[in-house]
């Protein structure tokens, strides 16, 4: 018997910006899924478990699709995004400088929306609107 295909109603898109290390992108992908995850009942799907009964954490019931952006297209896609009331998660350039989730919530609020120096953004919204915003981006590769 083949696995059915699941069809999600929703989308979740991180969009990176194209100019940082690797190791950047693996880091603020990480840290904006980590947000996403936490947006709504259900998207956490079971425990795993291997075949000799050991348990592994959920994970995201849902693709993830990664899309690499220059900071207008991010700004652009956090606007949309906030005007629409989807789900968004942040990371911006000055969190790389600090160390810990009070001083990253302290860089944030001292910045205006418009300002933010952006170099990350995670979205969950239905998924023709996410598509959308997403439209003529490129994936990540």
């Amino acid at each position: 018997m083949e696995p059915q295909t699941v069809r999600f109603d929703t989308r979740i898109a991180v969009l990176i910006h194209d100019d940082l290390m690797p190791w950047q992108e693996l880091n603020v992908t990480a840290f904006l899924i980590s947000g996403i995850a936490t947006s709504a009942p259900g998207l956490i799907g079971d425990i795993y478990a291997d075949a000799d009964g050991n348990e592994y954490l959920p994970m995201l019931r849902q693709p993830v699709l990664v899309f690499t952006a220059d900071s207008e297209q991010l700004a652009r896609a956090r606007e949309r995004a906030i005007e629409r009331g989807f789900a968004t998660s942040i990371y911006t350039r000055d969190l790389f400088a600090t160390g810990d989730d009070a001083s990253n919530r302290r860089a944030v609020a001292g910045v205006s929306a418009a300002d933010l120096d952006l170099v990350g953004v995670a979205l969950r919204g239905p998924k023709n609107p996410i598509d959308r915003i997403t439209k003529g981006l490129g994936r990540h590769i």
